[in-house]
C-alpha cells in the first residue's frame, strides 16, 4: 500500500473532521505529485476524489450542468498540463483546485457573455414596420397639407417666411415682429 492509499483509507475511518480534512488533503497532495510525472492514474485518483468540490464551484457559478461539467473537465486538465507548478507553501490542494476552477468559471462566464450578445436574436419589436400610410390617412394628410398651404399663402412674405423658419428649421427668436400683434408672441 502506498502513501496516497494509505491517507485516502484514513479519510474514511473515523476521527475528527479536521483529520479527515489533512488526511484528504495529503492524498490530494500526492496525487498532484504524481501528476507532475504524468501518472495518469493520479488524474484519475484525484478526479474521483475531488471532482464533486470542482464540480460544486462551477455549477454555483454559472448555475448550468453542462457548462460546469465542461469547467470541470478543464480544470482537471489544466491541473495535468501545471501539476509540476503547484506550490504547497502557496496554500493546499483543495485551494489551489478552487482556485483553477473558479479562473475556468469565469473564463467560462466572460465567453457565454460575449456569445449571448453576438447570438442575440432580434427582438420581434425591431423588425421594420410598413410605416406608409393607409389611403385614408393619405388623404387627410394631403387636404390638411393643402389647408396649410393656403393658409400660409394669404401671409405677408415676412410672416411666412418666420413660420417656415420656426416650424422647418426649428429657428425661434425672442423679439417677435410687431407687426403680428399680440396673438403670434409667445
Amino acid at each position: 500500500m502506498n502513501e496516497s492509499e494509505a491517507a485516502s483509507r484514513s479519510v474514511s475511518g473515523s476521527g475528527d473532521h479536521s483529520d479527515v480534512r489533512a488526511a484528504r488533503e495529503a492524498v490530494w497532495k500526492e496525487c498532484v505529485r504524481r501528476c507532475a510525472v504524468e501518472e495518469t492514474a493520479a488524474l484519475a485518483q484525484l478526479y474521483d476524489e475531488s471532482s464533486a468540490v470542482v464540480y460544486a464551484v462551477a455549477i454555483r457559478m454559472l448555475g448550468n450542468e453542462a457548462d460546469a461539467e465542461e469547467v470541470t473537465l478543464d480544470t482537471y486538465t489544466q491541473i495535468w498540463r501545471t501539476a509540476s507548478g503547484y506550490d504547497p507553501e502557496r496554500g493546499s490542494v483543495s485551494a489551489w483546485l478552487v482556485t483553477i476552477a473558479r479562473s475556468r468559471a469565469i473564463d467560462r462566464l466572460r465567453t457565454r457573455t460575449a456569445r449571448t450578445h453576438r447570438e442575440d436574436p432580434l427582438d420581434s419589436g425591431a423588425e421594420p414596420r410598413d410605416t406608409s400610410a393607409d389611403p385614408e390617412e393619405s388623404s387627410i394628410l394631403s387636404q390638411r397639407r393643402r389647408q396649410v398651404l393656403a393658409a400660409l399663402e394669404q401671409l405677408p412674405a415676412e410672416q411666412r417666411r418666420a413660420l417656415e423658419l420656426a416650424y422647418f428649421a426649428g429657428c425661434r427668436t425672442a423679439s417677435w415682429p410687431s407687426a403680428w400683434g399680440s396673438r403670434w408672441a409667445r
